[in-house]
C-alpha cells in the first residue's frame, strides 16, 4: 500500500507530456492494493479530472453496475487508466473528450507498469480499444478478440469495451452492449479465480 501511495505522490508531479498543463490534476489509480484483478481504462474524464479519482462519473456508474451483475465487487479490484491526465477540447464552457495520442500513452506507460508491479494482479481487464492497444500494439482489434483470454508479458488479459461506449451507443442497443460488458467481466472473474486456484496458460494474440 505504501508503494502505491508513493507512486501516486510522484505521479502528481508528472510533466512528461503537455496534458498536465490544462488538466486539473493527475488522476492516479485507486482501489484494492492487493487486487487479483486490475481494470485499465483510457484516460480520466471531466468528472474524474475534477475529483482526482478514476471512474467516478457516468461511465464509472455503468462499470459499477456491470461489475455487480458479473459478481465482482469494486472494492476487491483496482481501477486505473493508461493516461493519467484528461485530454479535451473546449466548446464554450464544456470540456469535450479527446482521445489521447500515442505520445501521451507512451509518456504515461511507466506509471501503469509501476502500478502493476506493485499490485501483482492475477489478471488485467482492458476497457476499450485505446487501453488495449497501449499494451498489445496498435494493430490490435478489439472486435476480433472479445471473449478471449489473451496475455501481456505473462499476465492474462481480457479486453472489452469501455463503459462509456454503452452510454454513447444507440438507445436500442445499450442493453445489449451492457450485457456484453458483463459477459466479459464474468469471463475475467472466472479466469482470475482459476488462476488463484491452479494457474492458467493464456493465449497471446497475433498483434504487432
Amino acid at each position: 500500500m505504501s508503494e502505491l501511495i508513493e507512486l501516486r505522490r510522484q505521479a502528481a508531479q508528472c510533466t512528461a507530456c503537455e496534458l498536465h498543463a490544462e488538466a486539473t490534476q493527475t488522476v492516479f489509480g485507486s482501489g484494492n492494493p492487493h487486487a487479483a484483478m486490475v481494470l485499465v481504462g483510457e484516460q480520466p474524464g471531466d468528472r474524474e479530472d475534477v475529483a482526482g479519482e478514476p471512474f467516478v462519473g457516468p461511465a464509472g456508474r455503468v462499470l459499477e453496475r456491470a461489475l455487480e451483475r458479473a459478481g465482482v465487487t469494486r472494492a476487491d479490484v483496482y481501477v486505473t487508466n493508461v493516461v493519467k491526465h484528461f485530454r479535451f477540447r473546449r466548446q464554450g464552457k464544456v470540456r469535450i473528450h479527446r482521445t489521447p495520442g500515442v505520445e501521451h500513452v507512451r509518456a504515461c506507460l511507466p506509471w501503469l507498469r509501476a502500478e502493476l508491479a506493485s499490485i501483482r494482479p492475477h489478471l488485467l481487464v482492458m476497457l476499450g480499444a485505446t487501453a488495449a492497444k497501449a499494451l498489445l500494439g496498435t494493430s490490435f482489434r478489439l472486435t476480433q478478440h472479445r471473449g478471449e483470454v489473451l496475455e501481456y508479458q505473462g499476465l492474462p488479459l481480457v479486453a472489452t469495451i469501455h463503459p462509456s461506449a454503452v452510454l454513447r451507443g444507440p438507445k436500442d442497443r445499450q442493453a445489449e452492449m451492457l450485457d456484453g460488458l458483463v459477459a466479459d467481466l464474468e469471463l475475467a472473474g472466472r479466469t482470475a479465480h482459476r488462476i488463484g486456484q491452479r494457474g492458467l496458460t493464456a493465449r497471446k494474440p497475433a498483434v504487432g
